[in-house]
């Protein structure tokens, strides 16, 4: 099995393209791939099943906006005992609806994604998740503004992650929603699934779904070029790619300088996620806007925190380092509608 240190350049570079700009909607995009790195289509194939053993690849899938699909999201902050803390993680994890769940070193200590039907009442939802897994407290801290939000691990190292990005920041578009027809729903939740690693992976999504492949891939252009599906490509395992650290800086920004400072601190190569989200100073949670950052070390991420802080003069700040993931996946989108309509408790 590859280690991340038995990775030669050529893996780095396809890893790199796997994720940004992602893998092609066609027929044959291993092929492609393969022609845009001079080798041969099966050594890209070769390549990514290996990858994919070594659990470098985590999931190779479309990344689709869930606001442009009618869903409703947010990140939940969640007090709880530290004796209680893990076993409260397997009941918030039951929930269908939570993609992404850590322990992060903080006294709200446990930081979940929480994405809902469009007929779901997310703030009773996460009442219940918080009555359910007996939390101490909860924060609920919707995305306010999207300034910036796509992982993109740069495997060759040479990219400075401290600084920004000669493109002009500017706030996320979010397409506005449409009615989706059977068979536009029907490729959601094919494209959704991990891509096969064979010469024509495609074929295979769509007929998961009883669609024809030509079908599948013309619905997959459209949602891209109508921006519900933000692109199709990789997601690596933050550890086993080499990126151990995993700090969510957050901060305390003057209300008139957010649409100013959000866009520039995206800017910035090291910085995932950009968002603002609501204070609650009441309960000690003076933080505004969020940059989640990625790095091999907790000296790289305090490296990128800091440069942030030198552009942006903004000083006050936490960073929330995650210790354990107890949860990561897709969200899964017209997947789980029963589960809303015939629930049992999550700790039953």
């Amino acid at each position: 099995m590859a280690r991340i240190h038995d990775l030669d350049e050529m893996d780095k570079q396809l890893l790199n393209l796997l994720q940004r700009p992602g893998i092609p909607l066609l027929h044959r995009p291993y092929a492609h791939l393969a022609d845009l790195l001079h080798i041969a289509e099966a050594e890209v194939i070769q390549r990514v099943q290996v990858a994919k053993q070594a659990r470098v690849i985590r999931q190779m899938s479309a990344i689709f906006d869930s606001r442009a699909l009618g869903y409703k999201g947010s990140l939940i902050a969640g007090r709880y005992h530290p004796d209680r803390l893990d076993d409260a993680a397997l009941v918030v994890n039951r929930h269908p609806g939570v993609s992404h769940n850590y322990k992060r070193e903080h006294r709200y200590n446990m930081w979940y994604t929480l994405t809902v039907p469009p007929f779901v009442d997310i703030e009773a939802e996460i009442q219940r998740i918080h009555n359910e897994s007996g939390a101490l407290d909860t924060l609920f801290l919707p995305t306010m503004k999207l300034f910036k939000i796509g992982v993109n691990f740069d495997m060759t190292g040479k990219e400075n992650m401290a600084a920004t990005s000669e493109e002009e920041p500017a706030e996320v578009y979010v397409s506005p929603r449409r009615h989706l027809t059977e068979r536009q729903i029907a490729a959601v939740r094919a494209l959704q699934r991990d891509l096969p690693v064979v010469e024509e992976p495609f074929r295979a999504l769509a007929a998961t779904e009883n669609l024809a492949v030509e079908e599948l891939l013309e619905m997959a252009v459209d949602f891209q070029l109508r921006g519900e599906m933000r692109r199709f490509a990789a997601v690596l395992h933050h550890h086993t790619a080499g990126f151990r650290a995993n700090g969510m800086g957050v901060w305390v920004c003057p209300e008139e300088q957010l649409s100013n400072l959000g866009p520039v601190m995206a800017s910035f190569r090291g910085v995932s996620h950009c968002y603002q989200r609501p204070a609650y100073p009441e309960r000690d949670w003076p933080y505004t806007l969020f940059t989640m950052v990625h790095g091999k070390s907790q000296e790289e991420v305090e490296g990128v925190l800091d440069a942030i802080s030198q552009k942006t003069h903004l000083t006050e700040r936490e960073v929330l380092y995650s210790v354990r993931e107890y949860k990561k996946i897709r969200v899964a989108y017209y997947m789980h509608d029963d589960f809303y309509r015939n629930r049992l408790p999550l700790n039953a």
